[in-house]
């Protein structure tokens, strides 16, 4: 069962989807979850408290959900392409979802509060799941690989595909280009 404070998160996630933020008034997200306005200001303040805590969820989940993805397809045995594009697939879904991961993927930086730097997270992220799954790798090799990946797939979430399942394929295909694999 969720907590009232996750329950409050998720109707101003809701709202959030239906107005922009600066449409969005404390009073509609009490609404939408139930509660009185005060609960809400109880719980976060302010509508700015409010803001950086979703901002703060949606960010920690998508970052965790590029980990399990790297996680998942280095199990299933994937080379570095496929793990990327494991993680690709992950941020393509959760930028059409949420419109605070997709603002902050693709540099909108004058919203208040402002959003983190998700492309940085993910890049230290990639590379440092990438060169933990495949210790053969240069580590400089892997930055960058994962720059141009990053690049690519922010490029998806901005202008779109046909399918999730090209960009992911073509993300793939560029991290393998990119990497020299070390003779044995």
């Amino acid at each position: 069962m969720p907590t009232a404070r996750e329950t409050l998160l998720d109707a101003a996630f809701t709202v959030l989807g239906e107005r922009p933020w600066t449409a969005v008034r404390m009073v509609d997200v009490a609404a939408a979850a139930g509660v009185s306005r005060q609960t809400l200001y109880n719980e976060f303040r302010s509508k700015e408290g409010l803001a950086r805590a979703l901002i703060r969820r949606e960010t920690d989940t998508y970052l965790a959900g590029v980990e399990r993805a790297l996680t998942l397809a280095g199990r299933d045995g994937g080379d570095p392409g496929e793990c990327f594009a494991a993680a690709a697939g992950w941020t393509l879904r959760t930028a059409r979802r949420s419109p605070l991961v997709r603002a902050a993927l693709t540099g909108h930086r004058d919203l208040r509060p402002p959003l983190p730097d998700l492309v940085s997270a993910l890049h230290t992220r990639t590379v440092a799941a990438l060169a933990q799954a495949f210790p053969r790798l240069r580590r400089e090799d892997i930055a960058w690989a994962c720059e141009a990946a990053i690049r690519l797939t922010v490029s998806y979430v901005i202008a779109p595909a046909p399918s999730d399942e090209a960009a992911c394929l073509r993300v793939g295909q560029l991290v393998r280009s990119l990497l020299v694999w070390p003779a044995r």
